[in-house]
């Protein structure tokens, strides 16, 4: 398992002028991407900290692999698509995951083009190889769901490869693989100051609103540390207020300690595009219509076995109390 792990405070640490020690909370995120930049300001502002909480940010590569760390105990919060809970629900856990606090709120992929298209049409895709996301992961069944839209059928109009792990299909593409590829920043922006592709289109901007990345926990963890579950809402929170009311080269002077590798006009140039699309939830409650919008997605793809209520996998009472307060 690809693991990248990023420590931020000692957990040992005491709360000036109290007894209460900082609790460690372990965090998988499914990639490292400029997506999620309201949890790492939440870091590097001291949002989470000021809860008392110190969070130990695990890079797990796939939705499959953050799922199983979160299923054997390795995390504490998993931070991947919402399909990955139903996944989960459809074969019967004992211990359920539950959804508690969303942090994007569509897709975050981008078309890439091998070619530089002085005009992109949808039927450009058409009879060449895409090379698309894992099979059943969120950002194949959006990517799926909008070639649909356009009048595309993925698996008959393109040669369509769906079979190179998540952290590969970057390199895959960059080495000579398909015409068009799906990703996300600031892989797609890179790739593109390289010379080596061009973005011709934004899917979060034509699949709409949905629950595409959320924080979620087994039932068990939210049931035994509740209050933890509502001290990192809290923070979570605080951080999503503070990226819609600042600007792009604010949030990118922030998080970039946590993107050395990425240079400065990159990363602004990608916060400023995911601000533009509304990609950053403004706050943690996921409500039924997102919810919906997500099986609708699901069932189109093939991938939902049964329709599976809100309030079943989504525990909207902890973002309800930290908006209201």
């Amino acid at each position: 398992m690809l693991l990248a792990v990023f420590t931020f405070a000692a957990c040992s640490s005491k709360k000036e002028g109290t007894k209460e020690q900082t609790q460690n909370i372990r965090v998988g995120e499914v990639t490292h991407s400029l997506f999620y930049a309201p949890l790492y300001v939440g870091i590097e502002k001291g949002f989470f900290k000021d809860e008392g909480l110190n969070i130990d940010l695990q890079t797990t590569a796939g939705g499959d692999k953050t799922m199983t760390a979160l299923l054997s105990g390795g995390i504490d919060i998993a931070l991947v698509g919402s399909e990955t809970s139903i996944y989960v629900h459809q074969q019967g856990a004992k211990d359920p995951v539950i959804n508690f606090a969303q942090l994007t709120q569509t897709d975050g992929t981008f078309l890439v083009s091998r070619k530089k298209l002085d005009s992109f049409n949808w039927n450009d895709v058409k009879g060449v190889t895409f090379l698309g996301q894992r099979k059943g992961g969120m950002p194949q069944m959006v990517g799926e769901y909008v070639l649909k839209k356009n009048g595309i059928d993925p698996h008959k109009d393109t040669n369509l490869i769906q079979n190179i792990e998540f952290a590969n299909i970057a390199n895959a593409f960059a080495s000579g693989t398909g015409e068009f590829v799906q990703l996300f920043e600031p892989t797609a922006s890179i790739l593109e100051k390289e010379g080596k592709g061009y973005i011709v289109a934004s899917f979060g901007n034509e699949s709409g609103t949905v629950p595409y990345t959320t924080f979620m926990a087994k039932e068990s963890f939210l049931k035994k540390d509740k209050a933890a579950a509502e001290k990192f809402t809290r923070a979570l929170y605080k951080a999503q207020q503070w990226v819609d009311t600042h600007s792009p080269e604010e949030i990118a002077d922030t998080v970039s300690p946590l993107f050395k590798d990425t240079s400065k006009d990159i990363t602004v140039k990608v916060i400023e595009r995911y601000k533009k699309q509304h990609s950053y939830a403004t706050n943690p409650l996921l409500d039924a219509e997102e919810w919906k919008q997500l099986q609708t997605i699901m069932k189109d793809a093939g991938e939902l076995q049964k329709e599976v209520p809100h309030e079943a996998l989504v525990n909207t009472k902890i973002a309800e109390s930290v908006i209201k307060k």
